[in-house]
């Protein structure tokens, strides 16, 4: 199978990519948007499998994080969703891609979301897996979650962040239980998903610039976005994709299955929020699938 791996030059800086598959194909190809903001494609890097007909699957790691330039002392005014559209805009550029499916993971759902709703000529389908259509949503899914959690781990939580203490080792070992039961239900993480979480924790810039220190407490610039009334601009085939024990709860995808014409919508049943990962034969399948009824 074909691989080619490079740098796109991005405002004096460089975005990393990989292009798993023949883009000669005559195969629609699919570009990966990870999640975050600041992961890194490792987590989602089971899309691949969808190179095995043929077809191009671009991956890429956003500008701050993984592979690409790293920007530790950038102000957090400069973390926002237009630097990475742009990002999103120079790479298909680069790539030479005229049409293209995207493919946006939780954060990169916002992003593929935000990158419709402009109508780009060369987008022809788009899957957003995992996101919410508005961080308000989210954090209330998020609260109704937490109070399923044991007493003491919500009042662990609780006490950190009314502290400010919450790179603490108890706050993180309090999370950590969210996260085995609405991140990723399969414990240990795949070391797949454990690079990406080792990489935030590595340089955790944009993540707590844009979301904040944990998935359930919201605190950054995204705090406020929301896209649900510009969603009918969203002109595109769309698949939908969530898990059943997401932390992307059905309440917060909702607003895109009611707000976009023609969208489908496919919980995972065995999932939470990784089903390429949890249920990755079959989440590959229902994309593939999806992919396969659009025009190349």
């Amino acid at each position: 199978m074909q691989v080619r791996e490079g740098y796109a030059e991005f405002r004096g800086h460089r975005t990393w990519f990989r292009v798993t598959g023949d883009p000669d194909s005559g195969r629609l190809p699919l570009i990966v948007a990870h999640g975050g903001p600041g992961c890194t494609h490792d987590y989602v890097d089971s899309f691949k499998d969808l190179a095995a007909t043929g077809r191009a699957v671009v991956h890429y790691d956003q500008i701050g994080n993984g592979r690409s330039t790293h920007l530790p002392d950038a102000p957090r005014e400069y973390w926002v969703v237009d630097l990475f559209l742009a990002e999103l805009n120079n790479l298909i550029a680069h790539l030479g891609i005229r049409d293209y499916a995207l493919l946006g993971q939780s954060w990169g759902g916002i992003l593929g979301a935000e990158h419709a709703v402009r109508q780009p000529v060369g987008l022809k389908a788009l899957i957003i897996a995992n996101s919410p259509a508005s961080m308000a949503l989210w954090s209330e899914a998020a609260n109704e979650l937490r109070q399923a959690l044991p007493a003491d781990v919500q009042a662990t939580l609780q006490r950190h962040e009314a502290a400010g203490t919450t790179s603490s080792a108890e706050y993180r070992a309090a999370s950590d239980v969210f996260y085995a039961r609405h991140v990723c239900r399969i414990q240990p993480m795949p070391a797949e998903v454990a690079r990406t979480f080792a990489a935030i924790d590595a340089d955790p810039t944009v993540y707590h610039a844009m979301n904040g220190p944990t998935e359930f407490h919201v605190i950054g610039s995204m705090r406020d976005w929301t896209i649900i009334d510009r969603l009918p601009r969203i002109q595109v085939p769309t698949l939908l994709i969530s898990g059943r024990y997401d932390e992307a709860t059905p309440a917060t995808v909702q607003p895109f299955a009611d707000g976009i014409a023609n969208v489908q919508w496919q919980i995972f049943e065995a999932s939470s929020h990784m089903p390429h990962v949890e249920e990755r034969e079959a989440c590959m399948a229902c994309v593939a699938a999806f992919l396969e009824r659009q025009p190349s």
